[in-house]
């Protein structure tokens, strides 16, 4: 067996999950407004693999999408404060959906929402750390996403890619999942370059997949580029979290994940022995 093999076994054995999808996972391509039968096969899995007796937390995007659905189908938005309404009145209608939801299936919920004041106050990252310790010994499934409404660009993470990524660290996560709209890290943007090749395997995070990463952009609905998504491997992997880009167009991917497949590019973990959180808050790769 070879070592991509073999470290796609180890996946089988990941107890405390971070699954983060982005809004263009979420929403329909066309209108942008949610895709509710892709939410339900969502939350069926991380209820099937909480079942399976993993812990499991959601990072998801899509508030602002909502509340552009809820609000008639506006543009996108583009300034602060348009976000800032956006995400209000969207944030409450996802919630809504993913409650219901997660119900149907006799599991729990639970919203948190965070800012980089929350990671960088030592006193709030605890309570942080507590909460999310708690809601996972109870079963309760935590959803998480940026307090969009009342964040400002000097306390935004920036992206859901950074925030998976610091939840993963921040609660001792195993395995991270980033779902996007690219089956993975490739040697140049494939939308761009059809010479681009697949990298299945990252064992390290070298200056020269940190560059490859600069020349791709996100999507429509979405802020992450895949140099967003290095930034948080290096996060995650450092930290002692395995990590996996896969596409999400089919959410059942994450099965296919967890049971070993080679799907998706693998960062596999080298914990960093002196890992310290507050050292990747801040830093652009």
């Amino acid at each position: 067996m070879d070592t991509d093999n073999l470290n796609r076994e180890k996946l089988k054995n990941k107890k405390r999950v971070v699954i983060k999808i982005g809004s263009s996972s979420l929403t329909h391509m066309e209108t942008g407004k949610l895709d509710l039968l892709k939410m339900e096969k969502l939350i069926r899995i991380l209820c099937d693999l909480r079942g399976q007796g993993r812990e499991v937390v959601l990072v998801s995007s899509g508030a602002i999408a909502a509340g552009r659905q809820a609000l008639g189908g506006q543009k996108r938005p583009d300034t602060i404060s348009e976000k800032q309404a956006y995400a209000a009145v969207g944030q409450a209608r996802l919630m809504m959906v993913y409650q219901k939801l997660f119900s149907e299936y006799n599991y729990t919920a639970a919203q948190i929402l965070l800012t980089k004041d929350t990671m960088t106050n030592e006193v709030s990252r605890y309570n942080a750390q507590n909460t999310f310790d708690e809601l996972l010994k109870l079963g309760v499934i935590p959803i998480v996403n940026e307090n969009d409404t009342v964040s400002t660009h000097e306390i935004q993470f920036g992206d859901n890619d950074r925030l998976s990524a610091i939840v993963a660290a921040l609660i001792g996560a195993d395995l991270l999942i980033l779902l996007s709209d690219i089956n993975g890290l490739y040697s140049d943007d494939p939308r761009q370059n059809p010479q681009a090749e697949f990298i299945g395997l990252v064992e390290e995070i070298t200056p020269q997949l940190l560059v490859m990463g600069k020349s791709s952009a996100g999507s429509d609905v979405g802020t992450g580029g895949m140099s967003s998504k290095l930034a948080a491997a290096r996060i995650a992997t450092d930290s002692g979290s395995d990590m996996v880009i896969a596409n999400g167009e089919n959410v059942e991917i994450i099965h296919d994940i967890m049971s070993g497949e080679e799907k998706g590019t693998l960062f596999i973990a080298h914990t960093n022995l002196d890992f310290d959180l507050m050292n990747y808050i801040d830093h652009e790769y």
